[in-house]
């Protein structure tokens, strides 16, 4: 197992925690590993009914634990099925004398919304685990692996490339049974079928939610609902368009990237990178790495997309306080200087200091016009992520 690099971080905390992040992204096996004297998993029904059944039952379990030990430790997983065992937690966690640290997992966040989930404020600490980083695996992931399957641990760490492929063809059937149906989406789950194919191949591209309502022929209502419930699942994220104060006006289209690269090639049944898709499976790629490397780090940084009516195009600008760069990410052995166009276009329009850089898929860093063009998890090292 690939060590996270949240775990020694949550080892240190003695607050209680939740995380957050999609299904197979290693919630249950990064807090496995912190030891907890008591878990509970209410992604196994019968516990799920149990708990749901009898409101005391928490209570019941932690009162059966060995009274010795100073601190007890107790994990509820996948606790979004069951917003309202939160309101016990935190009358536990307010008592007097209390010696409780409760660990909590969660998928959806907008399954805790719509529950009314009491999420503990001051007393609960929130992380978020994506798919696997480069970091933590010492820099040296095989892209051609990672662009085929992406990274979520359980489908990294298996040796045959078939099972791979079936674990994320399966994982978009999964998500539409499980999630869909408990969304109360069911009346029109080939409508969504249709929304999700269509998303998978528009990701990476600014959104036009009218069009993207007529090709998956749903209203555009639907789609903006159906949106929102793949950024809430944590399936999809969202990235705008990086604004200043200006006169030149920017196109205001979003972008979408699905949080690992294997889930849209999965959902799409096709996990070849022929000339036509080698460019969005990378950018999808560099994204997954951004959002987990920020995510495994518990560092905020803000990313957005940069493009001019015009067509001048940068497709990232990551923030991190006063910091900035500017990333292209290429797809190629071979940068020239006409790739730069877009970085140079930026550069001139933002007028302030930042850090341009190619992220690509070649071996050896150059430096052209001024603009570094780096192996790309060279970038992510320079980067902190």
């Amino acid at each position: 197992m690939v060590p996270r690099f949240l775990q020694p971080l949550l080892s240190r905390s003695t607050r209680s925690v939740l995380l957050l992040g999609p299904r197979q992204t290693g919630k249950s096996t990064l807090m496995a590993a912190l030891s907890p004297d008591l878990s509970i998993n209410l992604a196994h029904e019968p516990t799920y009914l149990e708990f749901a059944r009898n409101p005391a039952e928490l209570e019941e379990r932690l009162a059966a634990l060995p009274p010795r030990k100073p601190r007890s430790t107790v994990l509820l997983d996948e606790v979004q099925r069951l917003p309202s065992v939160l309101n016990t937690a935190q009358a536990l966690l307010d008592r007097p004398g209390n010696r409780l640290r409760f660990l909590l997992t969660g998928s959806s966040a907008r399954k805790l919304r719509r529950g009314n989930a009491n999420l503990l404020p001051g007393r609960i600490h929130t992380y978020h685990l994506g798919p696997l980083t480069s970091a933590e695996c010492g820099y040296a992931l095989d892209t051609k692996q990672a662009l085929a399957t992406g990274t979520l641990p359980g489908v990294w760490s298996d040796p045959d490339s078939s099972d791979r492929r079936k674990t994320l063809r399966s994982y978009a059937a999964t998500y539409l049974r499980e999630e869909v149906q408990a969304e109360s989406l069911t009346r029109n789950l080939e409508g969504f079928a249709r929304f999700l194919h269509v998303t998978g191949e528009w990701a990476g591209h600014h959104f036009d939610l009218s069009k993207l309502a007529a090709a998956a022929q749903v209203t555009r209502q639907s789609v903006a609902r159906y949106t929102e419930i793949l950024e809430d699942t944590l399936i999809v994220h969202r990235v705008d368009p990086f604004t200043k104060k200006s006169a030149r006006r920017l196109v205001q289209h979003p972008k979408y990237y699905f949080f690992d690269g294997g889930v849209r090639n999965g959902l799409l049944g096709s996990f070849d990178a022929p000339a036509d898709r080698i460019g969005a499976m990378f950018e999808h790629l560099v994204f997954s790495q951004l959002v987990a490397g920020c995510a495994a780090i518990d560092e905020e940084r803000r990313i957005s997309s940069y493009r001019t009516e015009h067509g001048s195009e940068v497709d990232f600008i990551v923030e991190r306080g006063r910091d900035l760069w500017a990333l292209e990410v290429k797809a190629s052995r071979n940068v020239g200087s006409g790739d730069l166009r877009g970085l140079r276009a930026f550069a001139e329009w933002y007028g302030k200091r930042h850090a341009a850089m190619v992220l690509y898929l070649g071996e050896t860093r150059r430096r052209i016009d001024g603009i570094d063009v780096v192996p790309w998890q060279e970038g992510l090292r320079e980067m902190g992520l």
